[in-house]
């Protein structure tokens, strides 16, 4: 008996774009399945917002880092199977540790307003691909000019991640779901890597050693989609 074709939504972090989700697109599309690819609009791309096809069959979304808190809440409420790659429930840490992570973001707003945009920019994704080389990164809202209003995202949604303190009030209590961290990431605090494992005691969770915030060389589309296939 034939399974009706998944359906999956995907949503870029923080700096990042649809481009990113290029390969995934491929390669679901391989196996008969319906894509889409919400964009934020940070750089040259026209903001897109995702939505379920009519279609009947499983729902999935998978998300990169900020990309769970930047979904819809319909989008995320309907969604049968979860997969957060490299993500988080809350941001900043809690305690006496979240204040190297607030004064962070409050940095990178400063520069943003100053007009120094694509210097940090490339300061941040440098610490995002580590350790591999920034070079390997897709191409993103840094390959060109940002337009004033890609600036304005980027500030809303850097006050967005001092924000994030839990999972998403829509986020589905009877999903299935896959925890993918990366073990050398830099941007995601230790202490909120484990948040999140915490607030998904069910999740199934793969730890990426030696693998930074981007996921660069870690390889995951077959396997990624394969769960899906598994979990249908």
């Amino acid at each position: 008996m034939s399974h009706p074709p998944l359906a999956l939504i995907a949503m870029h972090g923080w700096a990042g774009d649809s481009r990113a989700w290029r390969p995934w697109q491929k390669a679901a599309a391989s196996r008969g399945w319906s894509w889409q690819s919400g964009e934020r609009g940070y750089g040259q791309l026209i903001p897109s917002t995702p939505h379920w096809p009519e279609q009947t069959g499983p729902r999935a979304v998978i998300v990169h880092s900020l990309g769970l808190h930047l979904l819809p809440a319909p989008v995320l409420a309907a969604a049968e199977l979860v997969v957060l790659l490299a993500s988080f429930s809350s941001f900043v840490p809690a305690g006496p540790n979240g204040r190297r992570w607030r004064q962070a973001l409050h940095g990178m707003g400063q520069r943003l307003e100053a007009g120094d945009s694509a210097a940090m920019l490339n300061d941040f994704l440098r610490e995002a691909a580590a350790p591999a080389p920034v070079e390997l990164l897709p191409a993103g809202p840094s390959s060109g000019a940002i337009p004033p209003e890609g600036v304005e995202r980027l500030r809303q949604d850097l006050l967005l991640l001092e924000q994030c303190t839990t999972l998403p009030p829509a986020f589905p209590a009877g999903a299935r779901s896959l925890i993918v961290e990366a073990g050398a990431d830099r941007i995601v605090a230790p202490e909120s890597r484990a948040a999140l494992a915490h607030a998904l005691p069910a999740a199934e969770c793969w730890s990426l050693e030696g693998v930074g915030h981007s996921l660069l060389g870690s390889d995951l589309v077959g396997p990624v989609l394969n769960w899906l296939e598994a979990c249908r």
